[in-house]
């Protein structure tokens, strides 16, 4: 499958997941009305019209009360992915550290970061966790955060590390974040019963022997944790059922990330080795967060399990792997634990830096140009291969040290965020310069016109977007007050004069775009249901921009959009009109493109890659202006378009 097919499939999982919840109700209810009429049975007293009145009061206090507990959760992860790493007990990744183990983290996430074209997630250690386990969380990649235990840093060489963070990845692109955010929620709600009985058996022994509604205070209470059993059979199902196929498809995508299977099979081989495995052993709720994890990190089995056997997880990565195979690596580790940093030094590997054998293709010239295709645009889309991967060494190499170092300083990476944005054109820089201080201060709008002037006026195309994806994750800890002035910024640097290029305004709305995610994770967490007949003059409007940016004249910028319009609605025509305000016409679109159904978003992404490709080859800029918009529409490209 590929992203749009995984992306459709996600939408389908949660749609099912409401059902199997709403069985799962039923199922509760059920059984509280069974509990109700047995214990009304004994009383004559009580007539059937009563009786009727009793069962349905019990059935609409169940629902209440399961539905305001799923609420409640779901309200309390509202923060995204940072909020539910730091309930777990995650600790943050520091920007610079100098233990080896979280540089080599850090530099691992960067590369697959680059090589995907995503935002760089926040990174948290379980520090207390001696088994080998990692999850993803949040609800969009803009609000990610990637965790893992401290015993994967210790055991895992780097191939095994990557192999383990690409399958992370995977939950990230594929959508499987928001939806496992969905079943905590849901999960939440069908256990109330059981914890409120539980509550009550508590109450129950503190009341006393002497209190004359003890019993039925423990009867009650038993009954209750009955019922809960019930619903925790029920939880244990659905996580079961949504979590397994959603573990085996992360297994194969990160497969395809890396190119390789021995670093995941490896990381596979030690968690079923060793003996602490992938248990969370200081975390009462494992459980809760079970179907998140890389690993079963709780010990279910048969049916409730939520991941594949680690033998056939690892046999489908390595056929010839047999049970003695691994009786032989349990009894080495058991006399001698692996360690991670040795086994990258003795594979040639420094400071968690990847090993020189291939040399990364080089950043093709500022000028270069290259044939690319619609099918083969969309079929990398969130797909990187082993080449984009070299090309992320070549892109973090050619950044200069210089460059990084601003990404990492929480009072500059705002300046140099807004010094990408800044036009080349001396009179329309002035004006940004007036939006910018009028908004941030006279000091910032000078740092950002230094910064432009200094490092970024001469920067290669392809090191705009990985540079802003880097200076994220630190431009997301300033205050959020701030990053609503930021957000303001933003939007007037790029709104400052028509003449801004497309790349420079679609650049302002994809950070634009991430902030806002970040602020308010939740409102984002929803998968697209809207169908390509219902935004046809969204369309029509992004085509005959995107056309009229890439190519010279009115004759050749139509004939663009009509090759975009052709692929993307054949049967709906509407004539070629760019919009007299510019790129500024697109802020009123992305909403609507950004709710197409995703194998709608592959017929768009298709009509803008023949839209730009129309005169038959691609340049440099053109080609990072492909990978902006389809950023901003939650459709990441990975570097290097020009792979055949």
């Amino acid at each position: 499958m590929n992203f749009f097919e995984r992306q459709d499939a996600a939408r389908k999982t949660s749609a099912r997941l409401i059902l199997l919840f709403a069985l799962a109700v039923l199922g509760i209810v059920v059984a509280v009305d069974v509990a109700v009429l047995i214990a009304l049975a004994g009383r004559e007293q009580i007539g059937g019209g009563e009786r009727i009145a009793a069962v349905v009061l019990a059935s609409l206090a169940t629902v209440a009360i399961i539905g305001l507990g799923s609420m409640y959760r779901i309200a309390s992860l509202r923060g995204g992915g940072e909020t539910i790493a730091l309930q777990l007990g995650g600790v943050p990744v520091p920007e610079q550290s100098r233990d080896p183990q979280l540089r080599r983290l850090r530099n691992v996430v960067e590369e697959i970061a680059i090589a995907s074209g995503v935002p760089m997630p926040k990174l948290y250690v379980l520090e207390h966790e001696s088994g080998i386990n990692a999850f993803a969380a949040g609800y969009a990649p803009s609000d990610a955060a990637i965790a893992v235990t401290r015993g994967a840093l210790e055991r895992l060489n780097r191939d095994e590390l990557q192999g383990v963070i690409a399958h992370e990845f995977s939950h990230v692109l594929n959508g499987d974040m928001r939806l496992n955010i969905r079943l905590m929620g849901v999960l939440f709600g069908i256990l109330m019963l059981a914890v409120i009985g539980r509550k009550i058996l508590e109450h129950g022994r503190f009341a006393g022997r002497d209190n004359k509604g003890a019993g039925a205070v423990l009867v009650a209470a038993l009954t209750a944790m009955a019922i809960g059993y019930v619903g925790l059979f029920f939880g244990r199902l659905i996580k079961a059922g949504v979590s397994r196929s959603r573990e085996t498809l992360a297994d194969a995508s990160a497969v395809q990330f890396t190119r390789q299977t021995a670093g995941l099979a490896g990381a596979l081989k030690k968690i079923a080795g060793l003996n602490d495995g992938a248990k969370l052993e200081h975390r009462a709720d494992a459980e809760e967060i079970s179907h998140m994890l890389f690993g079963d990190g709780v010990g279910l089995s048969g049916m409730f399990a939520t991941h594949p056997p680690l033998m056939a997880r690892i046999q489908v990565l390595e056929p010839s792997f047999r049970a003695d195979h691994l009786l032989t690596l349990h009894q080495r580790w058991a006399a001698s634990p692996p360690n991670g940093l040795e086994e990258d030094v003795r594979l040639g590997l420094v400071d968690g830096a990847p090993a020189p054998a291939a040399a990364p293709p080089p950043l093709p010239n500022a000028d270069a140009r290259f044939a690319v295709s619609p099918p083969m645009v969309a079929a990398q889309v969130a797909h990187p291969a082993a080449d984009d991967y070299r090309r992320a060494d070549a892109i973090v190499g050619a950044i200069p040290e210089s460059l990084r170092a601003l990404a990492t300083q929480r009072d500059d990476v705002v300046p140099l965020i807004v010094g990408l944005l800044l036009d080349d054109d001396a009179r329309i820089q002035r004006m940004q310069h007036m939006e910018i201080a009028a908004r941030m201060g006279r000091q910032a709008a000078d740092l950002a016109v230094a910064f432009r002037q200094e490092h970024l006026l001469n920067l290669h195309p392809m090191l705009r977007l990985p540079l802003a994806a880097l200076a994220f994750p630190v431009l997301r800890l300033r205050p959020r007050p701030e990053l609503g002035v930021v957000l303001d910024t933003v939007h007037a640097v790029v709104n400052t004069d028509g003449h801004v290029s497309a790349f420079e305004y679609c650049l302002g709305c994809l950070l634009h775009a991430q902030l806002r995610e970040s602020l308010d994770p939740s409102r984002h967490r929803e998968f697209g249901r809207r169908k390509l007949s219902e935004a046809r003059p969204q369309i029509a409007t992004l085509l005959a921009l995107i056309a009229q940016a890439g190519h010279d004249g009115e004759d050749a910028a139509k004939r663009a959009y009509l090759a975009g319009m052709q692929r993307v609605l054949p049967q709906g025509h509407i004539d070629y009109a760019p919009p007299a305000e510019g790129m500024r016409a697109l802020d009123a679109v992305w909403p609507w493109l950004d709710a197409l159904q995703p194998q709608a978003k592959q017929d768009l992404v298709e009509a803008v890659t023949a839209a730009i490709g129309h005169d038959g080859r691609v340049s440099v800029a053109e080609s990072e202006l492909l990978r902006t918009v389809c950023a901003v529409l939650h459709c990441p490209l990975p570097p290097m378009l020009e792979r055949g």
